[in-house]
């Protein structure tokens, strides 16, 4: 559960309720009343959740609660954990995501210095706006529209923009050490050992080129002469797959149906003085039904006998994939010996169809081989592919992310809040019966103003419903959609899904939420109408006045401090880990402990094979050590896996990412609207990068991931980052249009810095001749068969499918 997940119910909770006072003098509607009440909420939860962490939840993650030297020296070697080490024991995603939360401190912390040095001083001594609210002073609502001292505002636009460029770009080079290739596909380490580096994927061959591939081989070699490795031509996986589950339940079926034939013949045997006393017309009745039956096939005979003859069918396919006579993929790896000829063939077919003139020859072979239709990259690492998707049709795919696509719009159009569905249900029971709507609004009215409790309880039970539809049902809503689209690769999907649920949240909490709309597309309708009357575009500046932008920051305040202090303080739990750890040791039995994957406890001193993902980072021991020590936060003694299979992944990447940025977004956009936002989202960051560490090396560690990827997760996130930066200046570029000088000079010059920054380079990694020559060839580091041949090998008893 993320820190997303408790902030809507409580914030909106805060938003809304102000605590009792016995002073009748006391202002209800005070700014602090709403803050300091949620400072109270957040602080004790937080409290709470450090105790219980400390008190409890050391004792589950270490299987014994350690001493105050053992905790010391754990929590010291986690502040002390360097990314390289992050990435080589729990993997690169991992290292990567604490990577951007680090850097995104950094920026953040920066811009906090920028926006309290300069820009709340600016707001607070030189605004003249009549304002009662003491936090409204303090936001960019106290200048008074038109003024001179905005352009120092515009100022503070450029230099927060030139800060959060140089610390996205800094992040960048920091996130290199967890790739195993750059953008140009040269190896970012030279002792990477990645067979990727070297391989590219075609994509569009004939499928009979599984069978034989020969030609593939003869053309890429005529093309490279000598630079070839190997070419590994899969089959199709997913047809394998769904035939051998087919022939799974076919073969349960005859058994079945084989068993309850005899089970009749035993009691037709038996029965035969029990049918002489039947009735003749029962008999007449049976006799009948069985002609029928046998006439149009319907017996359990005519069943057996046609699973038969299809288990015959799936038979002789699933022999094809053993003599190697079935269908390909449409897909080649192809291997390399040196890193340069890869790329370069990279770019060689690229730009041969980009260059392609219409009505060209094309030799026979490249006839045969269909090479029109080859679609080549650089080949993705063999743990992060979907093998059991190789082989599905471009036509399925498509449709899968048509419908998918569909779907997630009519859901951003009509339902992307829930407070649409609220506002639905009320329009739809007002139709039903208006009267008693009427009734039971002012009984909920007397219940809200007559006792505390029934204030809490009408305010807290809708937020509880709008947290779980938002950020439990909705997020694993996109998720399976994501998975419904079958990518080929795993980062593929997380990026699908990563992608889905930004755009779901910036929506919600900051499109949605800045315009006062329950639904896009009521949102919609309204500026529509703006074209039509202008009078409603009125209400559309009425988004920037002084009321209502403080009111917005306001409430964006509350939400970063409750997401901030709260919600990680129980993501520090980690609840759902715990309690399935909890219930794992009630399910323990006898049987179970003789099974060597969960019960045996490698030594530290093996790099093979290490089960355990509680051992600590340091020994139990520690307590007699001297703390002072340069071995008390050393990770030598954490063991490293490298099994071949790549495990489950037990963080979802794609949910976080998607928590994170949305804070960030929101950070970035506030940040001169309301100074004060700014330094709780650095906090958030900070506070969450602790955490994360904690958790990824003692809860969320699953070993066997590799300490490389090829980072196009992360160049999807960043990517987002940018965006980021883009909705700060366009919300600062509407902000300037409408309360900017008469001119209209300020809005021009931001719109001019909007695309000044959309035409910054983005930073591509050098071409470094020297990593190339030190770099080691393919046949150097690989002993037998390479990795894409090992997973796409068809791993199957063949003898069970011969019988």
């Amino acid at each position: 559960m993320s820190p997303l997940s408790i902030a809507p119910s409580m914030a909106g909770a805060a938003a809304v309720a102000v605590p009792p006072s016995a002073d009748p003098d006391y202002p209800a509607a005070a700014w602090y009343g709403n803050i300091q009440y949620l400072l109270n909420i957040s602080a004790a939860g937080s409290a709470s959740c450090l105790l219980l962490f400390l008190l409890v939840k050391l004792r589950s993650d270490h299987r014994r609660f350690p001493g105050p030297s053992a905790l010391a020296a754990k929590l010291l070697a986690v502040y002390h954990a360097t990314p390289a080490q992050i990435a080589l024991h729990c993997g690169a995603d991992a290292a990567q995501f604490l990577l951007i939360e680090r850097a995104s401190f950094f920026v953040l912390l920066a811009v906090a210095l920028l926006a309290l040095i300069a820009a709340l001083p600016l707001n607070l001594c030189a605004g003249s706006v009549p304002l009662a609210d003491p936090f409204a002073r303090t936001t960019i609502s106290h200048l008074r529209p038109g003024s001179p001292l905005i352009w120092f505002h515009l100022l503070l636009v450029a230099l927060v923009v030139a800060v959060a460029h140089i610390g996205i770009t800094r992040m960048e080079d920091d996130l290199r050490i967890t790739r195993f290739r750059d953008g140009n596909g040269n190896p970012s380490d030279p002792n990477s050992s990645s067979i990727a580096i070297f391989t590219i994927m075609v994509q569009g061959i004939p499928k009979a080129l599984a069978a034989d591939k020969a030609p593939l081989e003869e053309y890429l070699q005529h093309r490279y002469p000598g630079k070839v490795y190997r070419v590994v031509v899969p089959f199709d996986l997913c047809t394998l797959e769904y035939l051998a589950s087919k022939w799974t339940k076919v073969q349960n079926d005859i058994s079945w149906l084989e068993a309850r034939l005899n089970a009749r013949s035993l009691s037709n045997d038996g029965d035969q003085s029990i049918q002489i006393d039947e009735h003749l017309w029962l008999r007449k009745a049976k006799k009948f039904w069985a002609m029928v039956a046998a006439k149009l096939g319907f017996t359990e005979e005519e069943r057996l006998r046609k699973l038969h003859n299809l288990r015959l069918v799936l038979q002789s396919k699933l022999l094809d994939y053993h003599d190697g006579r079935a269908p390909g993929a449409g897909i080649a790896f192809v291997i390399f010996k040196d890193v340069y000829t890869a790329n370069k063939a990279v770019r060689d077919f690229r730009s041969e169809r980009k260059k392609s003139p219409i009505g060209r020859f094309f030799p026979v072979m490249e006839l045969q081989l269909e090479r029109s239709r080859w679609r080549v990259e650089r080949a993705p690492p063999p743990e992060d592919i979907y093998w059991n998707h190789l082989g599905l049709s471009k036509l399925s795919l498509r449709l899968r992310k048509i419908a998918v696509n569909t779907c997630l719009l009519l859901m951003l159009l009509f339902c992307s809040s829930p407070l649409a569905i609220i506002s639905a249900m009320k329009s739809a029971a007002r139709i039903i019966n208006a009267e008693a709507v009427d009734h039971a609004q002012s009984w909920l009215t007397w219940l809200e103003g007559s006792s505390w409790f029934g204030a809490l309880v009408l305010q807290f039970l809708p937020n509880v419903l709008i947290f779980v539809s938002m950020y439990i049902i909705i997020p694993s809503a996109l998720f399976y959609l994501s998975k419904f689209e079958c990518h080929l690769t795993v980062s593929g999907e997380q990026r699908a899904a990563l992608l889905k649920m930004v755009c779901f949240f910036l929506v919600n909490l900051i499109l949605l939420r800045a315009m006062v709309e329950s639904s896009l597309e009521s949102a919609i309708l309204g500026m529509g109408r703006c074209y039509m009357d202008g009078q409603d575009c009125k209400q559309i500046e009425q988004y920037m006045s002084a009321s209502f932008l403080s009111r917005s920051c306001l409430s964006t305040l509350a939400f970063l401090i409750t997401s901030t202090f709260l919600g990680i303080s129980f993501d520090l739990l980690a609840p759902m880990p715990w309690i399935k750890n909890i219930l794992k040791k009630f399910q323990k039995n006898d049987m179970l402990q003789l099974v060597p994957e969960q019960n045996v406890d490698y030594s530290v001193g093996q790099n093979n094979e290490a089960s355990n993902l509680r051992m600590p980072l340091v020994s139990d021991t520690v307590d007699s050590l001297d703390l002072n020590g340069a071995e008390v936060h050393d990770l030598s003694v954490y063991p490293i896996d490298r099994s071949f299979h790549t495990p489950k992944q037990t963080f979802d990447f794609a949910q976080y990412y998607a928590f994170n940025l949305t804070i960030f977004a929101l950070t970035m956009i506030y940040s001169l609207f309301a100074p004060l936002v700014v330094p709780v989202g650095a906090i958030y960051f900070g506070y969450r990068y602790i955490v994360d560490k904690y958790n990824f090396l003692f809860v969320y560690r699953v070993q066997g991931f590799p300490a490389g990827n090829d980072g196009k997760l992360m160049d999807r996130v960043l990517c987002i980052m940018h965006f980021c930066v883009v909705l700060f200046l366009l919300s600062m570029l509407l902000f300037f249009s409408i309360h900017g000088d008469s001119t209209k000079l300020q809005a021009i010059c931001t719109l001019g810095l909007v695309l000044f920054y959309k035409m910054l380079p983005s930073r591509t990694d050098s071409f470094q001749p020297s990593l190339l020559e030190g770099i080691q060839t393919a046949g150097s580091f690989v002993d037998g068969p390479t990795d894409y041949e090992v997973f796409s090998n068809i791993d199957i008893d063949w003898d069970i499918y011969q019988s």
